[in-house]
Parts: structure tokens; sequence; C-alpha cells
């Protein structure tokens, strides 16, 4: 694909293309799906004037009879009058206008039970449902059984479908809307909210067209295939789409779902440069500086984007998170419930909101918060992972089990977890389910440090002494190469393995660790006892051969213990 757009003169006609499905979009008052394309034909080399302007499809008979009716319609329906203007399109029979018709009753419907549920309950409260869409379906269903509806009009029927909660007939619908009109990024969009794994995403038939590039890449971050996203994504960049935006914006979203924040933040700074007033990602942006403590830079950008646009739900969820960051939780779910006022969809705000009931110890709240998050969309991990921590503050292990699997099938390489699900199992009595759950999370790269310590101590309630020494010796280990030299835990390793050692009469390995426990305050006077102790035993000429040194201050090498028979999960 990457060879394929390098010719400068697809890239001319992609630029084209663009243009044109701009023009077609904001016809139909699909702004997000307009600036969407725009934004992408910017990136590319401006067309020359023998290249020709690209012009949308030429006006039909159809749309030359109601020109006058959809332009007024159009006008009502540009300044969010939705009755008003699908009122005057109800006789009307052009494709354009039909659609305008059918999205203005849509969004009519959309905004009353907005208003309806924000009234009657607030934010947290079980989302009502828009009465306008059975409705709709029945109408949109007769016309597309007769071969009527053109590929905007498919992606209407698509949404509503999806609002229906019909997942299936909705995917048909989409993949039919994205056939027909590929350039139309607003089905790709709804398509992908549908696609909740690889193998659903393998299965469907997507269009041989250049789009099909930019919808893949967006799956495979959503779906946490980084590897994959960030490929593609450099594939177009190498394409000719270098100084899209979209892209910088997409790759840094990327380097933040695997938690490579150092990348992340870079990316965003230079996007931050680029477009100053791009308001676009700047949550996630906002997440990153939270998670590094950065307050002088996230007080910057909370400042900056509440002068570009205070009402925006991105800018609520930024000041919402420097807040956050001040400990000052009852202003930050302030801020996050403003969000879900201006889009009750937007995703980020439901999981920061429940973070925020969490730090206030309101776990019902938190519970609904973290609900409505995955009914917005069931691929966001963190809303499992909420709601298993909601469980676990409620004494509640079976439940935080089942939340804790769903988030690790999502992210099955998130230590974190494996962890929790670990701790659930052992919680539950279950413990050969909870040191396979330990193990792997040490294997795939254990970002909490806490993995091995937490096997150690169930082989030690499970009377498995080599084992835990093992894990142990391993913890301590992983410590010394990461120079890791302060962690909690440390002292308590130190002070287990000399214990162990002394046991199995390995003097020096056990003076080693003893004199290491007296580094710390909390086991000082033990290592002090078991050194005097080891002293004793060698005056008394007890002491014998050792085989081996535990050499801590550069490479170390395995003691001789049983192996370990653990299996992953």
């Amino acid at each position: 694909m990457a060879a394929h757009l390098r010719l400068g003169a697809e890239l001319k006609a992609i630029k084209g293309e663009l243009l044109a499905v701009v023009q077609l979009c904001r016809d139909r008052g699909l702004l997000h799906s307009a600036k969407w394309s725009a934004e992408l034909a910017f990136c590319l080399d401006p067309l020359k004037a023998e290249d020709g302007f690209p012009t949308p499809a030429p006006f039909t008979a159809e749309d030359l009879a109601d020109f006058d009716v959809y332009t007024v319609a159009k006008a009502y329906f540009d300044l969010k009058e939705f009755d008003r203007a699908a009122h005057s399109l109800k006789d009307c029979r052009s494709p354009k206008a039909y659609f305008l018709q059918m999205y203005s009753r849509y969004l009519a419907g959309e905004k009353k039970k907005e208003d309806e549920s924000l009234d009657s309950h607030g934010v947290l409260e079980k989302e009502v449902k828009n009465g306008v869409l059975r409705k709709l379906r029945v109408e949109l269903g007769k016309k597309h059984r007769e071969g009527q509806l053109d590929g905007f009009g498919l992606y209407m029927y698509g949404v509503v479908l999806r609002k229906l909660d019909l997942g299936s007939e909705a995917i048909t619908i989409l993949l039919e809307a994205t056939h027909a009109t590929p350039l139309h990024w607003g089905a790709w969009q709804e398509l992908s909210c549908l696609i909740t794994d690889r193998n659903k995403l393998k299965s469907l038939s997507l269009p041989d067209h250049w789009m099909r590039e930019f919808f893949l890449a967006h799956m495979y971050t959503e779906l946490q295939l980084i590897s994959e996203a960030l490929l593609k994504y450099q594939a177009l960049l190498d394409a000719g789409f270098s100084r899209s935006t979209y892209i910088v914006a997409q790759i840094a979203v990327a380097y933040h779902n695997i938690r490579d924040i150092d990348n992340a933040l870079a990316l965003f700074s230079d996007l931050r440069k680029r477009d100053p007033y791009r308001i676009e990602n700047m949550d996630t942006y906002s997440n990153l500086l939270y998670v590094k403590n950065k307050k002088p830079e996230l007080s910057y950008l909370a400042h900056s984007l509440c002068e570009i646009d205070k009402y925006r739900v991105e800018t609520c969820c930024v000041i919402g998170n420097y807040y956050s960051l001040r400990t000052q939780h009852e202003k930050a779910a302030l801020y996050f419930q403003r969000a879900l006022k201006l889009n009750p969809q937007y995703l980020s705000a439901w999981t920061l909101i429940g973070h925020e009931f969490m730090e206030m110890k309101n776990t019902s709240a938190a519970i609904q918060a973290y609900r409505r998050a995955i009914e917005v969309n069931r691929r966001d991990y963190r809303a499992w992972y909420g709601l298993g921590q909601t469980y676990e503050i409620l004494k509640m292990p079976f439940y935080c089990l089942y939340y804790y699997r769903q988030a690790h099938q999502l992210r099955p390489s998130d230590s974190r977890m494996l962890v929790a699900m670990g701790e659930s199992y052992e919680k539950l009595e279950k413990l050969v389910e909870a040191k396979k759950c330990y193990w792997r999370a040490f294997s795939v790269g254990d970002v909490e440090k806490v993995a091995l310590m937490k096997l150690a101590k169930l082989h030690e309630r499970l009377g498995e002494s080599d084992q835990a020494a093992h894990c142990y010796y391993k913890y301590i280990q992983d410590m010394c190469e990461g120079e890791i030299l302060e962690h909690e835990e440390l002292s308590v390793a130190f002070r287990n393995l000399a214990h162990y050692y002394f046991k199995c009469k390995r003097w020096e390995d056990a003076s080693v660790c003893a004199r290491r426990c007296c580094s710390y305050n909390d086991t000082r006077e033990e290592g002090k006892a078991l050194l005097r102790q080891i002293s004793q035993l060698r005056a008394e000429g007890e002491a014998s051969n050792v085989d081996m040194s535990l050499d801590l201050s550069g490479s170390t090498s395995m003691p001789k213990l049983s192996p370990l028979n653990l299996s992953s999960t």
C-alpha cells in the first residue's frame, strides 16, 4: 500500500477524492467526517491550477427538484432546529434530502433523550433511550430492502441499528456503507465500535480501498495490538501523509496505551507546537502529564485549552485531571460531570469520574460510572479494572475476579491485571491459579515489581520453602539489576532469604543477606541477631563448606534450589 501511494499522481487523486467528500459530508451535516477528511487533505501537497478542482457528484433531477426545500432545511439544521428541518424535508425524495431528514429526526431524538436524562436523573443514572430509533429502523429498513439507500443512507441505518444494540445487523449494513462510500470516515468509525476482537476484525469483508489502511490502523490501536498499529501508521507516514496531525496523534495514543510515557509525551508536545489550537486528544495528553506528576505543564495546558474553548468536553477533562492531581477530587468530579453533560457518550470522562469517586470512597457512584463506560465501549480495560477495584474494596473477590478477567482479556500483557487476578484467586483459596497468575505477571514484565514477592509469600504459606527462596532471590536480582535498592519489600526478601540460608546451614549466604538486613530500619535488629547466631555457630565449629555465594554487587548466579514447575495462564 505504501509503495502504491508514493506516486505523485496517486496522491493528487487521493487529495481530490478527499476534498470532494468534504463537500458531500458538509451537505449532509456530517461535520466531524468533513473535518477529518479536510485535515487529511490539507497534509498533502496543494493542487495546481492545471490539476482542476475536485467536485462532488453532479446534481440529479431529484436534487434539483428538492433544492429549495433542502436549502432552507439545511439552514434550520445548522442552527440545531432539527425537528423543523425534518418537517421541512418530509416530502423530499432525493437521497441527500432524505438523509438529512433521517439525520435530523435522529439528532432531535438524541437531544430530547439527553435533556430528559439530565433533567430527571443526572449523568450517573441509566441512559434514557432515543424514542425515535424504532420508527427510523422501520423506515430505513424498508428503503434498504427496496435498494433505495446510498452510502450515506446505509450509514444512517447502521447507526440506528447500533443504537438499538443490534450489533450483527449493524455490522452488515455498515460494511455495505463502506463499500458504497469508502471515503466517508464516519462509517468506518461506527463500524469500529462494533469490533470487539481480532477474530471479528479478520472476518470482515472490507473494501479494497486505501481508506482501509486507516481503519485497520485505528482498529489495531483500539484492540491494543500496538505493534501492528505502529507499523500501519508508519507505512501511512511513508506513503505521503507525513504531515498529518491525525496520524501523529494516533501514534501518541498508541504509545500511551502501552505506557511508553516518554515517547507519548514527546509526540504530544510536538503536536502542540505544530497545531497549538488543537483540542482533540488533549485529554489523553493530560493523562500522561498526570501520571508523570507534571503540575506546571498540566496547569498550562488547562489554562490554554480554557482560553480556546472552555465548553469542549476535552477541556473539561483536562481541568478535571488538573484538580485531581492537586487532590481536589470534588472539583475534579464536578468538571468530569460537566464533560458528560456536554457529551454523555464520552468514554474518557466516564472512566475518569469513576476514578474520582474511588478516591472519594464513593464506591456505588464509581460502579455506576464504570458500568456506563463499558456501555459506551466494552473494549475499555480501565473501566473493567476499575470495577474490579471497587468490588475489591467491598470485599467481594468473586466479582473482582470476573472484572479483572475481562480487563486481562483486553490487556493480556499487562502485569497489573494478572497480579489483581492472582490476589482474587488467593482470597478465594484457589492457590494454584494464584501462583500461575503471579508467575505470568513476572514473565510479561512486572511494572509494579510486586508479583515475585506475592508469589514468594504464597509459597511460604504453602510450606514450599525452596520455591519461596527462589522467588526472593529472583526478586532481589531483579531489583539490583534495575538499581532499585530502596524498594519497601527488599528488606523482607533479604530477611526471609537469610533465614532460609540459615536453616540450610549455608552460613556465608546467610551472612550476606543478614548484613543487608541491617541496612533497613524494620529488619536491622533481626539481621544483627542472625549475624550473632552465625558467629556463635562458627565459633563452635559447626560451619560447613559453602558451594556458592550470593554476590549482590555485580552479576548474580542462581542458587541451587529446587526448580519451579509453574506454567503460564
